[in-house]
C-alpha cells in the first residue's frame, strides 16, 4: 500500500527525520535530524500490528529513523555500525550491497509519478533470515552529502529479494518520486547518490515493550549516481507562412523546464540553442546558428527562405535539465 501523501496545496513544507526507509504520511522535504523524535514516539510505534504500519506510517518512520540514527557510530562513516557499550542501540547486521544498477538520467515533471527501477545484489551472514516477515531491504537517492543529505527519495515498497545462495540474493525495487506533492525543489537537479539498507526487526515492531537493541540494521551509501532532472520543452515558429523566395522569415521559440516549487513549466534562462533547418524530402537537420534564450527563456531571430523545408530549435541539455528538439515547423517557400 502507498502511503498517502498530501498536496503541497494543503500544507506547507515542513522537516523530517532523516534515514533511509523514512515515507512519512505528508511526504514532504527531509531535512532534519531524528533529534525531533521523542523516545516515547518512536518506542510506542514499536507496537503497532505489522499489517497496519502503512496506515500509521509518520510513527512507524520515525521509530525506523530514531534506530538508524542510535546505529549511527559516527558522521562520516558510510555504513550503520552498533555503538560498542551504548545500551539501546540496534546491532550492526551482517548485511552488504553490490551490483547497484540505475539508468543514467531521469526527467521529472511536475506532476506525473517517476518510477525509477533498481536492481542490486544483497549479500548476508548465516545468521540472517531475510524470508522473514521482519527482514525489509530498501534502496534510497539521497542530494547532497550521504551522511546529512539535502534531500531524499525513497520506494513506495520494499525491495523483493531472490536467493541465489546461502549468503546472497538478488534484490530488485524502485525508488518513487511524486513532484505534485512536494517531493522535489528545483534545487535538486542534479547528480544524487544512491543507497541501500536493511533492518531486522526481531520480533520488536509488534511488541509492547520494544528491546532496540535486538533489532539488527545495515546501511551503504554511495553505491552509484543517477541525473534527476527538470523536464524540458522546447517551441519552434517560422513566419510568415507562406513566404517569397528571398524574403526574411521570423523564427520564435521558448526554451521552459518544469518548476517543481511553482507546480509548472518556466522559461529556462540564459541556455545555449541552436536553430537548425531540414530541407523537405530529407531526414537531416543542418545546424544555421546558435543563440542563447533571454531571462524569460525566449528565442527570436531572422533567416533568409531560400527553399521549403523545416525550422526547430535544439537544446543539447545540461546535468539539470534533458536535452529536447523543438517539432520541426514547415515553411512554403513560393
Amino acid at each position: 500500500m502507498r502511503v498517502n501523501r498530501l498536496p503541497k496545496t494543503l500544507g506547507p513544507r515542513v522537516s523530517q527525520p532523516a534515514g533511509p526507509f523514512l515515507h512519512l504520511g505528508n511526504a514532504m522535504r527531509i531535512r532534519a535530524t531524528v533529534a525531533a523524535v521523542s523516545g516515547a514516539l518512536a518506542l510506542s510505534a514499536f507496537a503497532v500490528p505489522a499489517a497496519q504500519a502503512a496506515d500509521v506510517a509518520p510513527a512507524h518512520r520515525a521509530a525506523v529513523a530514531k534506530v538508524l540514527q542510535s546505529a549511527r557510530a559516527t558522521s562520516g562513516k558510510q555504513a550503520f555500525t552498533a555503538r560498542t557499550g551504548t545500551s539501546g542501540a540496534p546491532y550492526a547486521l551482517h548485511v552488504t550491497f553490490s551490483n547497484f544498477k540505475i539508468g543514467k538520467a531521469y526527467k521529472v515533471g511536475t506532476n506525473a509519478h517517476v518510477s525509477i527501477p533498481v536492481s542490486y545484489t544483497l549479500t548476508h551472514g548465516a545468521d540472517v533470515d531475510i524470508t522473514s516477515p521482519d527482514f525489509e531491504t530498501e534502496v534510497y537517492l539521497y542530494k547532497g552529502s550521504y551522511d546529512n543529505p539535502d534531500n531524499f527519495l525513497i520506494g513506495d515498497k520494499s525491495a523483493t529479494c531472490t536467493a541465489t545462495s546461502s549468503t546472497a540474493a538478488t534484490c530488485k525495487g524502485a525508488i518513487d518520486v511524486y513532484p505534485a506533492y512536494g517531493d522535489l525543489e528545483n534545487a535538486d537537479a542534479g547528480t544524487w547518490g544512491a543507497a541501500a539498507g536493511a533492518i531486522d526487526w526481531n520480533g520488536q515492531l509488534n511488541t509492547t515493550d520494544p528491546d532496540i537493541s535486538k533489532v539488527g540494521v545495515a546501511e551503504q551509501g554511495a553505491l552509484g549516481k543517477t541525473l534527476i532532472q527538470r523536464n524540458s520543452a522546447l517551441t519552434a515558429d517560422a513566419s510568415p507562412e507562406p513566404v517569397r523566395k528571398g524574403a526574411t522569415l521570423t523564427v520564435k521559440g521558448k526554451l521552459s523546464h518544469a518548476d517543481w516549487e511553482a507546480d509548472k513549466y518556466t522559461g529556462d534562462a540564459g541556455q545555449w540553442v541552436k536553430l537548425q533547418f531540414r530541407k523537405k524530402g530529407s531526414s537531416t537537420y543542418t545546424t544555421l546558428k546558435t543563440m542563447k534564450t533571454d531571462s524569460a527563456g525566449n528565442l527570436k531571430t531572422t533567416v533568409k527562405a531560400s527553399v521549403d523545408g523545416y525550422f526547430r530549435y535544439s537544446f543539447a541539455g545540461t546535468s539539470t535539465t534533458p536535452a529536447v528538439n523543438a517539432a520541426g515547423d514547415f515553411v512554403d517557400v513560393r
